[in-house]
């Protein structure tokens, strides 16, 4: 009668010691962060020009909270840039795997340390390292960096991501053990038809009414032909008030799906076609996304769970037909688009006027007394109404409607003067509001030429202006003992600044630059001064070549030998 007791407790014992081992193999995870996680970004949501590679987690609005890496490995990069992901670190995982921790403030002291050493050794504030294999071990766990603000951040957050070493592909972080709270299903604001993939469809906008918690629908629907449905919709987290992406969506006419995708793991290439999937006209001209439902032909989306579903569903006149589509957040909170369509002879895939037509198999170029247009091959996704036009000074290039798969060629006779004006002369795309923005091009056989990939008009403008540096915390043969950093500010009115060198007694200096705020930050901890009297040199020059010299005294009492 004690063998089955024996014979359970033996297996109990063994799924125990299998259960031990399988804990003791799987790597550690430790949060980022020590508060609770919010997000203001989702993995894979669509942004300007490009899909987003990881989480944006909230820091509370400040900056300095301590950054921890996620489990043990080893860092394999860092990179300090003005613009991007700012100051970011890499770290490599055993399990094939790397973390990447962006906009830091700064570093750990240890890794701060390294970072500088190579700034100075390279002279360059802007800088990317990629230490050797066993020179920067790091346990899970260990703090690696404070949360900041850097690059192209527009608030203080921790930009997060995972992504697979091999080939750096960034995957979905929200697979991880990350504790965050949420219940709330995506909400859905209107419905939209189209009547084919190419910028001549017409659209068709449906408001929506919610049925119940999970359901939207819309009354007295018609259409015919070949459409294809695009929605306005968001994502939030139940700590999060931010607008975010969704992890998942499914379109099915009659119960047959025709369109799905799932936010697991991404390229980096996926965002040449970014584009594609927004109703790229509404959004430039009446700053509505609308994300559209559908695989162009000339797209290719690593997140399709079906390359052979192209989005477009066949309407006939007399019949009628159920629309669901399926949207998901990571925590399975779903919501439902259900509306009935009849099939009607009313044609919803009319076109809209072809004219001043750019075909994507030909080249074009459009040439006028001192400038012209160039677009190669296949500049676009599809055929195009452009018109481009020559009105005295400036060059209009159609208006910024359809999204490029290339960039074209604009180029201006340089105009006459003497060699100052000339050197101070740049090709410039205005702005909306007719504001001249520095556009990058050079100079070649007598003509300014660039490139863009965006619509637009342009024009020759002029900088005589060079660029301005300000103390902010320090005057003229100040004493600064006790000062810990030494604060400037650094601007250019118009083409931009281009590069600047700063030194104290002839020897190069790091100066942390923020463009966000002009900044220009030293920190006196970085040398051992050994007179009491230093010279402060700045020289700064904007994208034209215009050149500002600053210069200042200051004393500094000598540390005790």
């Amino acid at each position: 009668m004690k063998l089955p007791f024996l014979k359970l407790s033996c297996l109990t014992l063994i799924f125990l010691i299998n259960f031990s081992l399988k804990s003791q193999n799987e790597p550690k995870w430790v949060s980022p962060l020590e508060i609770p996680i919010q997000l203001s970004g989702t993995f894979g949501e669509l942004r300007n020009n490009h899909f987003h590679a990881g989480l944006d987690i909230r820091t509370q609005g400040r900056q300095g909270l301590k950054v921890r890496s996620v489990q043990e490995g080893r860092i394999s990069r860092i990179r300090v840039s003005v613009s991007g992901y700012g100051k970011t670190l890499y770290i490599e995982h055993p399990n094939g795997t790397t973390s990447v921790y962006a906009h830091l403030k700064k570093f750990a002291p240890k890794i701060e340390e390294f970072v500088k050493k190579n700034q100075y050794k390279k002279e360059s504030f802007i800088i990317q390292i990629f230490p050797k294999v066993d020179e920067f071990p790091i346990d899970a766990g260990e703090l690696i960096g404070y949360s900041g603000n850097t690059g192209g951040s527009n608030g203080p957050h921790l930009h997060f991501e995972m992504r697979k070493t091999v080939g750096q592909l960034p995957i979905n972080a929200m697979r991880y053990p990350l504790v965050i709270e949420d219940t709330q299903r995506p909400q859905v604001q209107n419905l939209y038809l189209y009547s084919g993939t190419d910028p001549f469809s017409i659209q068709k906008e449906y408001p929506l009414t919610k049925i119940n918690d999970s359901v939207y629908s819309a009354a007295g629907l018609s259409a015919s032909g070949k459409i294809n449905v695009g929605l306005r919709f968001f994502d939030r987290q139940n700590l999060s008030y931010n607008k975010n992406g969704i992890y998942s969506v499914s379109v099915r006419l009659n119960g047959v799906e025709h369109f799905s995708y799932q936010m697991d793991q991404i390229s980096f290439d996926d965002s040449k076609y970014i584009n594609l999937m927004i109703d790229y006209e509404e959004l430039k001209e009446n700053k509505r996304r609308i994300q559209r439902f559908f695989a162009h032909s000339e797209q290719k989306f690593s997140f399709l769970k079906n390359v052979y579903q192209n989005g477009e569903m066949q309407i006939d006149p007399g019949k009628s037909y159920q629309l669901l589509i399926e949207l998901n957040d990571y925590n399975k909170n779903t919501s439902y688009v259900e509306v009935y369509l009849t099939g009607t002879k009313e044609m919803l895939n009319q076109k809209k006027k072809e004219n001043n037509l750019i075909k994507t198999m030909e080249e074009s170029l459009y040439e006028f007394k001192g400038k012209s247009v160039y677009f190669e091959k296949d500049s676009f996704f599809d055929k195009v109404n452009l018109k481009v036009e020559d009105h005295g000074d400036t060059l209009h290039v159609g208006e910024d409607l359809f999204p490029m798969r290339k960039e074209y060629t604009i180029k201006y006779k340089i105009p006459k003067g003497d060699s100052l004006t000339i050197s101070q002369s740049f090709l410039s795309i205005l702005s909306k509001k007719g504001k001249p923005i520095f556009f990058s091009s050079f100079k070649k056989d007598g003509y300014l030429q660039g490139k863009s990939k965006s619509l637009g008009r342009f024009l020759i403008s002029r900088d005589s202006i060079s660029p301005e540096i300000k103390a902010v915390n320090f005057k003229e043969g100040q004493w600064l003992s006790n000062y810990d950093f030494m604060k400037l500010k650094i601007s250019d009115d118009f083409s931009g600044l281009k590069k600047f060198r700063g030194e104290i007694n002839g020897k190069w200096i790091l100066l942390e630059h923020e463009p966000k705020n002009n900044s220009l930050i030293y920190d006196f901890s970085d040398i051992e001064f050994e007179k009491a009297l230093n010279q402060l040199t700045i020289e700064a020059e904007d994208q034209v070549g215009n050149k500002t010299i600053f210069k200042r005294n200051f004393y500094r009492k000598i540390k005790d030998s």
